[in-house]
């Protein structure tokens, strides 16, 4: 068995040279570590986890605490795709990702969960700002990083798409098609992304001098269900817009569905334009045009973010913001 002694006498360094570069240290050249790693990956040597912990007071878990509004966990695609990009930019670093899974409404103590498993770090994603125990993290001094969810403290910072500036893209792209009557399915207001969405949606109107009209803006939930029911309100208006913008694609798919029950057609009838860009968004018929959402991107970025905030326990770290870019497919036509 390749012992760390073994990896200084082939890289020609000394142990102490190894193990800061297996602790990531700053004070190892970049060439140095690039040779040590090639060393390590060419003798498949992994440290002792036990040993690892005792030398450097870090347990190299990370604990990631997600809460589902929509109660479907690892399947829903927009999560899913950012915890594959954290996985990849940890296992880079040597942490492993402790998943804490719960449902909207659980009571649930994330400093006694991350005290428990001993993590370096927290990573949170879907739960509500409300929720009472996130004041208690912060509090704790405990690195954390938030996705999607703007909360920011000594030792916590967030990472989140621009969702006001991809509400505008959406509503600009959906004016230079010729639209004026432009209504809005949202998802659940409480949310950060959603009123942000609202936000963006009220700007871009009023930028292309055009009215909001309050009932073309109906309130769902981000789901495919959220998307169909409040799809049937809108068709059922006296006067209905032309176009829709949808605040997640689920709510597109939803809203598709409604309309391909009605009489109605898209994009003959009703222009749909979603947010997030999920993979199953250019298989649907028709494909659908929406807004992307880098969303590994922010997975690895939240990743090395909580890296920094571990190794640099003294400095402050401010949000990122991730730029959002259109995807046109075949769901929006012109007027």
């Amino acid at each position: 068995m390749t012992t760390i002694k073994d990896i200084a006498k082939l890289a020609k360094v000394s142990v102490t040279t190894v193990s800061k570069v297996i602790n990531d240290y700053s004070d190892i050249s970049p060439e140095t570590k690039k040779h040590v790693l090639k060393i390590i990956d060419q003798n498949n040597y992994r440290p002792n986890a036990n040993a690892r912990t005792l030398s450097t007071n870090k347990s190299y878990a990370i604990g990631l605490f997600f809460k589902d509004h929509q109660n479907s966990g690892l399947h829903h695609p927009f999560f899913r795709e950012i915890i594959y990009g954290l996985e990849r930019e940890f296992s880079e670093y040597g942490y492993d990702l402790i998943l804490f899974s719960s449902k909207w409404g659980d009571k649930f103590k994330y400093v006694e969960k991350c005290n428990h498993r001993n993590v370096d770090g927290a990573i949170l994603m879907g739960m509500p700002k409300s929720d009472e125990y996130l004041d208690q993290l912060i509090k704790a001094g405990i690195p954390a990083v938030f996705v999607d969810l703007d909360i920011t403290g000594d030792k916590a910072t967030y990472v989140m798409s621009d969702n006001i500036d991809g509400a505008v893209k959406a509503i600009d792209y959906l004016v230079e098609l010729g639209h004026k009557k432009i209504g809005m399915i949202t998802g659940e207001k409480m949310t950060k992304p959603a009123q942000d969405r609202l936000t963006g949606y009220k700007k871009a109107l009023k930028n292309n001098g055009l009215d909001y009209n309050s009932d073309w803006v109906i309130e769902g939930r981000f789901s495919e269900t959220g998307g169909y029911n409040s799809m049937e309100k809108i068709i059922d208006l006296d006067e209905h817009p032309t176009a829709v913008f949808c605040q997640g694609d689920k709510i597109a798919f939803g809203a598709i569905k409604a309309i391909n029950n009605s009489k109605y057609k898209v994009p003959e009838d009703f222009s749909i334009i979603g947010f997030d860009d999920i993979e199953i968004s250019s298989y649907i018929e028709p494909q659908l045009t929406t807004i992307h959402q880098n969303k590994f991107k922010m997975g690895k970025i939240t990743a090395e973010l909580l890296i920094k905030m571990i190794n640099n326990p003294d400095k402050k770290y401010s949000p990122v913001i991730i730029p959002t870019k259109l995807v046109e497919r075949k769901s929006c036509a012109k007027v």
